[in-house]
């Protein structure tokens, strides 16, 4: 009889970090994405509008993994009020050969998180300029701590701005930030004036990055934007960017910052966009000079999750973790 391992959020807690290891797992998968017939449908999406709430369904098949894993990922952004915590959600990784649940990932959207955040890292590992030290973040919640987090991993970060709508959730952040000048900036405007790399990471319905924000050298990496109604990149600033680069040009096109810009009519070209793992794998080329400006529109990608699912499970099995069951 086939067994399967049910694994908690403690149980991955203690077996998984954002460290060099799972930035490895989410790149490749980005380079699987463009080298590889790997099996990705569409996202399935359930609005609760009543509820502010969302669910996500996503799922992906990559060659050569033994495994593919389907998540369910709710977001109820109303939650924090009820102190409750805004995202939560699991994994199932079934057997590529034989379709049979190998474990049940009750991670509560810490994988998510993880995953979120080291393709972060790659896309800024990949665009952003060598030398880039000077950081601002838009957002002060999990996601921007863990992208930050992830990008000291690849980018020797050493001024961080933080700009939050809510100033004491800004502050807090700032305050947490170790071993790097940080504070909390007034505005946008503030926020981005001469950093390096930009990062939004907010659930903003209505454009926070304009194009007099941007200059020469800048990286952005924008990963709010993954519902139809999310916008963090105006229009215009999407088209002056010189580089825009996709985790998954299908879904950027209806649910990311993309979405926007050809919605307004903003991008008249968009035959040099490209994909990440387009960028990764030599297919397309990525920064080509100092001074130009890239856009990195993150949307969230079920390779990414069964890449990091399936790494917290060969991480869970070798430090024996989990319970054993028969379904």
């Amino acid at each position: 009889m086939a067994e399967t391992l049910l694994l908690s959020e403690s149980d991955l807690r203690a077996c998984l970090a954002l460290d060099a290891a799972s930035l490895d797992a989410v790149e490749h998968a980005f380079r699987l994405l463009a080298t590889a017939a790997v099996a990705m449908p569409p996202i399935l999406r359930l609005d609760i509008p009543e509820h502010n709430g969302e669910v996500d369904v996503k799922t992906a098949y990559l060659p050569g993994l033994p495994r593919f894993a389907i998540k369910v990922s709710p977001g109820f952004f109303d939650n924090p009020a009820l102190g409750l915590p805004s995202l939560n959600g699991l994994m199932m990784l079934f057997c590529a050969r034989t379709g049979l649940l190998d474990a049940l990932l009750l991670d509560n959207g810490f994988l998510t998180a993880v995953r979120t955040a080291a393709a972060g890292a790659v896309a800024a590992k990949w665009l952003s300029r060598p030398e880039s030290s000077r950081v601002a973040v838009l957002g002060a919640g999990e996601q921007a701590r863990l992208q930050l987090a992830a990008l000291r991993l690849v980018r020797d970060v050493r001024e961080v701005r933080v700009w939050a709508r809510d100033p004491a959730r800004a502050a807090a952040l700032a305050a947490g930030l170790q071993g790097v000048e940080a504070r909390v900036a007034e505005s946008v405007d503030a926020a981005m004036d001469g950093v390096d790399i930009a990062i939004t990471t907010t659930p903003s319905r209505e454009p926070l990055i304009q194009p007099r924000h941007l200059q020469p050298g800048l990286h952005i990496t924008a990963m709010g934007s993954d519902a139809e109604h999310k916008n963090e990149i105006a229009p215009a600033a999407l088209a002056a960017c010189d580089l825009y680069v996709a985790d998954r040009l299908s879904q950027t096109r209806v649910l990311g910052e993309l979405h926007h810009a050809l919605a307004a009519g903003a991008l008249k070209d968009s035959s040099a966009l490209a994909e990440l793992g387009q960028v990764i794998a030599g297919q397309h080329p990525g920064r080509t000079s100092a001074a130009q400006v890239s856009l990195c529109d993150l949307t969230g990608t079920g390779a990414q999750d069964t890449a990091i699912a399936s790494f917290a499970f060969d991480r869970a099995r070798a430090a024996g973790k989990g319970f054993v069951f028969n379904p």
